[in-house]
């Protein structure tokens, strides 16, 4: 498997899960409807896992294009891979965001709040606050990004290993963005990854669904932005401790 194949079906399998998750929770008559925030924090965790399994041997289990730029700037990822991995990144979250409509494609079509179908593919402030969202958005990324600097060894067994989440595995990554989600993603829904909101939130955009509302574009920049700004501020302090 190439790495990009690998980069957009370890994504795809992130957004499947992750995203399902919150299909389960919020869409109406599912089994798992009011289930709740630590349900979907869980879920998100066990996504993570997933797709670092399929992804680490190949890719490294990027995933999310702030981890990719954050790489870059500290100089343990190849700057002219940086485009590809996030092109690839993009397209699997678009894939899985399709796929998960698919799957509850019944439940959209019964669930009447245009806002609740909304939050399945993209996330939104409990508060809206554009400097706070983008604050927590860069704090929830800059976490990851630094844990994950402390945590990729090129060198694993016989083999190089990709440089990634998936350095060590796939359990350390998804107890990190479990606690991650936990802690800081009750303020904007911890998107930490732009792909991840990006790609689900064009399918939404171009998806036929019933009662379905605006995808909130006006606020699609802060979940873009808010993660690539703690990428960058992660790979700074990184730098300054390793000088």
């Amino acid at each position: 498997m190439s790495a990009f194949t690998a980069e957009l079906i370890g994504t795809m399998f992130l957004i499947l899960l992750g995203n399902g998750v919150v299909a389960n929770v919020v869409l109406k008559s599912t089994k798992g409807n009011s289930s709740g925030w630590m349900v979907i924090t869980t879920g998100w965790a066990l996504s993570v896992f997933a797709g670092v399994v399929i992804a680490a041997p190949y890719s490294g289990a990027h995933l999310n294009p702030a981890v990719t730029l954050g790489l870059a700037l500290v100089g343990k990822f190849a700057w002219d891979q940086v485009g590809w991995y996030i092109l690839a990144q993009l397209l699997g979250a678009m894939l899985g965001a399709l796929l998960v409509w698919l799957v509850y494609k019944p439940h959209f079509e019964t669930t009447e709040d245009p806002l609740s179908q909304l939050a399945v593919f993209s996330t939104g402030p409990a508060i809206r606050h554009r400097l706070s969202n983008l604050f927590s958005e860069a704090v929830g990324t800059f976490v990851l990004i630094f844990v994950v600097f402390y945590f990729t060894n090129p060198e694993l067994g016989e083999e190089k290993t990709p440089i990634g989440m998936g350095a060590l595995g796939a359990i350390p990554v998804s107890f990190l963005v479990w606690a991650i989600g936990l802690s800081l993603g009750g303020t904007t829904g911890y998107a930490i990854n732009p792909a991840r909101d990006l790609g689900p939130r064009l399918v939404h955009t171009l998806l036929p669904i019933k009662n379905k509302c605006h995808s909130d574009w006006p606020y699609a920049w802060i979940p873009i932005l808010g993660p690539f700004l703690g990428a960058a501020a992660a790979a700074l302090l990184y730098l300054l401790l390793k000088a």
